[in-house]
């Protein structure tokens, strides 16, 4: 978090909160929503101004209920998360995974495939969703503990099954199980809506 920021938060210790003026996107974009209904739905207005995106970046948090925010000087801005707190890209060099704040992912605790076929991660910086133009990409990359190709393994995975799965000399093993999408939110820890506490 940018000094400004703290040095804002001790001045004006009391600012309330706001919601609905801000989402992420399946696909890392930060998106504003300039009537405050995020909440609600809809696509929003994709913010590009680089300035601004690598401040939201630099700033970008979550409290102890799961709920993830962009602290804007000394306010905090609760968003809309549309598929998980990080977006995981494939790195340049294709050597291991980024986030969609640029931040390097150092290691995954446990892989969870969803019904539609969207692939997550638990890193250090919490949940993720694999990008799904790199999604082929990185499936190639991984492996099974016992041996086999992955995407056979991949397709007899049932729901309450666990198979370990690992990319060699980068991700260590560790379990990749099958889930439901709409129990991602609650798998990964997070809330994928916040409300202000009078909705």
């Amino acid at each position: 978090m940018d000094q400004s920021v703290k040095d804002a938060i001790a001045r004006w210790p009391d600012v309330p909160a706001v919601f609905g003026w801000l989402s992420l996107d399946g696909r890392g974009r930060w998106r504003l929503h300039p009537q405050g209904l995020a909440t609600q739905g809809g696509e929003g207005e994709s913010i590009t101004n680089t300035q601004i995106l690598e401040f939201i970046n630099r700033n970008y948090g979550h409290d102890d209920a799961g709920r993830w925010f962009f602290q804007n000087g000394p306010q905090r801005v609760f968003l809309r998360l549309d598929a998980a707190p990080f977006v995981l890209r494939l790195s340049d060099d294709n050597r291991r995974l980024l986030t969609h704040t640029n931040a390097p992912v150092e290691s995954v605790s446990g892989w969870w495939l969803d019904d539609a076929g969207q692939l997550y991660a638990m890193t250090p910086a919490g949940g993720g969703i694999v990008l799904d133009r790199d999604l082929p990409a990185l499936l190639e990359k991984l492996v099974p503990g016992h041996g086999a190709s992955l995407l056979d393994a991949l397709a007899d995975l049932a729901p309450g099954q666990v198979i370990q799965a690992s990319w060699p000399d980068v991700y260590p093993a560790v379990p990749l199980r099958a889930i439901a999408g709409q129990d991602v939110a609650q798998a990964l820890g997070f809330d994928p809506n916040p409300r202000a506490p009078q909705d």
